[in-house]
């Protein structure tokens, strides 16, 4: 017979599994802002491309990680 621990994760751990992808969520969208941003501002261009291009590649990315995150532990 299975413990009923083995099948059930605590609460504290998926608060705190939730938590640091919060973080992670944060920082690549962070990053990638930040890396168009300064690619923009090297080639000098006056509309930011490569900031809204690399926003929407993070944005895909997290939304790819949350997926793959919470199917797994269902």
């Amino acid at each position: 017979m299975e413990k009923p621990s083995s099948r059930k994760p605590n609460n504290r751990n998926l608060l705190l599994r939730y938590a640091g992808l919060a973080f992670q969520m944060m920082a690549t969208l962070g990053l990638g802002v930040f890396a168009g941003y300064k690619l923009d501002q090297w080639i000098g261009w006056r509309f930011p491309v490569f900031l809204i291009i690399f926003s929407l590649i993070a944005l895909a990315i997290l939304l790819w990680q949350i997926i793959k995150d919470t199917r797994r532990h269902e």
